[in-house]
């Protein structure tokens, strides 16, 4: 008890001044007056004196270096530096004042007055995978009902010191809830395979713009810069048929390439096929054509000249007829007036020998 005596003295309670406290009625056992309150800072003020070096006294220089130590705490408390990556916020009695202090040294009215330090650098929160919440924080449900993993990452930096501190209560664990809502929601509208290969940048921004709304709506002063899907993968139970899957979905689109250039490469060499034929189609239209046109205009510049003068030109049709005929044709020639007239017999078979073994000679 703290009127109990400290000197092993039975009976004789002592108070903290060397005297134990005194009861209405007097007497050293039961009562007293109480103790006299000057006399208690009489002594107090002794103690004091004798506990500093020189027995202290009420000497200005002892009064100097006491207001110098205070003025020096003071002054100690009451400037402050601001880094360059980071922001104060200034609190008057507990209230955040509406001035950021930006980088530079500054001050404030200690003790009514106090600062809060914010970094402004950019930081990373990690999702999934070995994040420090649990191996399952990854794990999520597409919309075509299959069971995802998904690690990733959100970079984000503050951009209002003020509403960052005291708008929301632990806004970092607060911002690793929203993004996780927010991308098991994204996820959830879309297949597994868009979340596997196909679409990951789109669902990024999806999640980021989420992210982004739902922390304006708090006004948590926080501003996301960058959603990253570092890795997505089925669960371990089910990795293998998933394997088997995406391997038969490998070999599927290989058939329908080579399907497909199989089908490219007929179907251009049946078009220059076509192409060629309808060529040689059009060329031997245009001979056939002109051929006509040629030998019609040849009858008509036949035609022209006989109705100019039709005895010539018909001698000379004739003329031109006959030599035609007799050009691819064996001839004899008999004169006339020569010898003994015409011979009865001709032996034409054996002139035609001999006009060949001649020519060929």
């Amino acid at each position: 008890m703290p009127w109990s005596n400290q000197n092993g003295s039975g009976g004789n309670n002592q108070g903290p001044w060397g005297q134990g406290p005194r009861r209405p009625g007097g007497g050293s056992g039961g009562g007293g007056t109480p103790p006299d309150l000057e006399e208690i800072i009489r002594k107090s003020q002794d103690q004091l004196k004798n506990a500093l070096p020189g027995g202290g006294g009420g000497s200005p220089i002892f009064i100097g270096v006491i207001v110098l130590g205070l003025l020096l705490l003071w002054i100690f408390q009451s400037v402050y530096t601001v880094q360059p990556d980071q922001r104060g916020v200034v609190l008057l009695f507990g209230k955040p004042k509406s001035e950021i202090s930006q980088p530079g040294l500054h001050f404030l009215w200690w003790p009514i007055e106090k600062v809060e330090m914010v970094s402004i650098v950019e930081r990373q929160i990690n999702i999934g995978g070995n994040s420090r919440t649990g191996a399952t924080q990854g794990l999520m449900l597409s919309g075509d009902q299959n069971i995802v993993d998904v690690q990733f990452s959100v970079l984000y930096s503050i951009t209002n010191p003020q509403n960052y501190l005291f708008n929301v209560d632990q806004p970092e664990d607060t911002l690793r809830q929203v993004a996780e809502s927010a991308m098991r929601e994204v996820v959830g509208r879309r297949p597994a395979q868009d979340i596997f290969r196909d679409n990951r940048q789109a669902i990024a921004d999806d999640v980021k713009s989420t992210i982004q709304t739902t922390m304006n709506t708090y006004g948590a002063g926080i501003d996301v810069n960058t959603v990253s899907i570092e890795d997505a993968a089925p669960p371990r139970e089910v990795a293998d048929a998933f394997d088997e899957v995406q391997r038969a979905e490998q070999n599927e689109d290989q058939f329908v390439e080579e399907a497909n250039q199989y089908s490219n490469q007929q179907l251009g060499q049946a078009r220059g096929e076509a192409a060629k034929i309808r060529e040689e189609a059009a060329a031997y239209k245009d001979r056939v054509v002109n051929e006509a046109e040629g030998e019609a205009q040849r009858f008509i510049s036949i035609y022209d000249e006989y109705s100019k003068a039709p005895e010539v030109t018909r001698k000379r049709i004739f003329l031109e007829t006959m030599e035609e005929v007799y050009r691819s044709s064996n001839k004899f020639i008999v004169e006339q007036n020569q010898g003994q007239g015409v011979v009865p017999y001709l032996p034409l078979n054996e002139l035609s020998r001999n006009n060949s073994s001649g020519g060929s000679n």
